[in-house]
This record gives C-alpha cells, structure tokens and sequence, in this order.
C-alpha cells in the first residue's frame, strides 16, 4: 500500500489524471457522508488501467479498487470510512490513484485526493428567497435624452425602411397585374372573326401563333389578375 509521498497530478510518463472531487470530507454525525464517491475520468483515446492506493487502508473500504476505464469513460469509485471513531478526527489521509495505459505495468499518473474526518455535520445553507434579496439601481453614464432620441432614430428609420418596402411591392403587383390584363386581351387559340373585314382579322394575321393563348393559360392569367387585385387593395 502506498504509504506517503509528494501529492501530484501526474507520474513519471506525465499523464495527467482527472478525478472529482479533488478531496473528501467525511462528518462523524452524519452517516451519509461516510461514503463518499469518486469520479475517474478518461479523456483520452485509449483504455487505461487504475489503482487505487490509500496511506491508511484499514480506516477505509472502496468497492472495486482496481479496473479499466475505455476510452471516453468514467467510473465512480465508492469509498466508505469503516473507522468513524474520535481517534481519527481531523486526521487528513491521501487516495492515490494511479493509472496506467492498458496491458503495461508502469505507472504513467498518479493522482492524491485528501479525505478528513471532521466533527459534527456539515453546513447546511439556507435558501434565500426572492423576498430577501435586495436589488439596487445601476449607476449609468450614457445620457437618457440621448437614448430616447437614438430609440426615435430607429422608428423613424423603421417606418421609412417599411414605407419604401410597401411602395416597392405596390409597383410589382400593379406590373404583374397589367401583364395578366394584355394576356387576357390576346387571342385564343381557334378564334375566328366573324367576318373577314372586320378589323379583328388583321390584328389575328399580324400576331404570332405563340401569342394565341389556350383557355387554360387565360383562366391562370385571370386567376393570377384577381390574387394581384386583391394584393394592390390590401398595400394601398
């Protein structure tokens, strides 16, 4: 068993070791502190093998003392104090945990966690309610005019910005509404005038055939003309 020796974070390969906590306090009055937990932590890529070591193993029991941790794992390691007696008050003994990389014997870290036994129980805090707490004004240097003229600034060019916005989409729909109403005015495709001298007839022999719209294509283009009407009266 280790018996002493310089606290560390790591050992003679310089592998520092991660455990939490960093020490242990363990209270004569309370029961539930004489067992307390250890997390082991693995960061790293590759499985490690630990130890754990104590200067005092006969006042402490901890539940499997060796193993392996895979990479990117923890365990917790469970420590109970089996000699809760006034002889060991205030004594301070060190767990030392040592690691090695799995399937070498060498050592490559170490890790000294402090575990004491104190008197009495531990402080409990009492929760401070809402009804306590006292808040105070903040001390500020900017000038409150100034903010609330800045805060005016921004409306006025949030106004002007959806003025434009609104102005802008007004255009596009009139545009597209006026292209729908020429659609709607083009010949359809098998119309013929009634008689050949009216003015009609000239006007189907000077237009191209893909200018002469299906039915189809007019009841989209009249469709579309009434989603635009609707649009220009909700801007306007």
């Amino acid at each position: 068993m280790y018996r002493g020796g310089s606290s560390g974070s790591s050992g003679d390969g310089h592998l520092p070791v991660f455990v939490f906590p960093s020490s242990v306090t363990f209270f004569t009055d309370d029961t539930a502190t004489h067992k307390q937990v250890l997390t082991l932590y693995n960061p790293y890529d590759f499985p490690l093998k630990f130890k754990v070591l104590c200067t005092a193993p006969k006042k402490y029991a901890v539940v499997d003392p060796e193993g392996v941790i895979k990479a990117k794992c923890c365990v917790d390691l469970v420590v109970r104090h089996s000699s809760v007696t006034p002889a060991h008050i205030n004594i301070t003994d060190k767990f030392r945990i040592h690691v090695y990389e799995h399937g070498n014997r060498q050592v490559h870290g170490w890790k000294d966690i402090p575990a004491t036994l104190t008197a009495g129980q531990p402080e409990v805090l009492e929760p401070t309610t809402d009804s306590e707490i006292q808040f105070g004004a903040l001390e500020g240097s900017a000038d409150p005019h100034r903010r609330q003229y800045r805060f005016h600034e921004r409306r006025e060019l949030g106004g002007l910005m959806g003025e434009r916005g609104g102005g802008r989409s007004n255009m596009v729909a009139i545009l597209v509404g006026v292209v729908c109403v020429v659609a709607l005015l083009l010949p359809t495709e098998g119309e013929t005038p009634a008689s050949p001298g009216q003015a009609s007839h000239s006007l189907l022999a000077l237009l191209p055939p893909y200018l002469h719209l299906s039915p189809n294509q007019k009841l989209i283009f009249a469709y579309t003309l009434g989603l635009v009407t609707m649009v220009i009266l909700r801007i306007t």
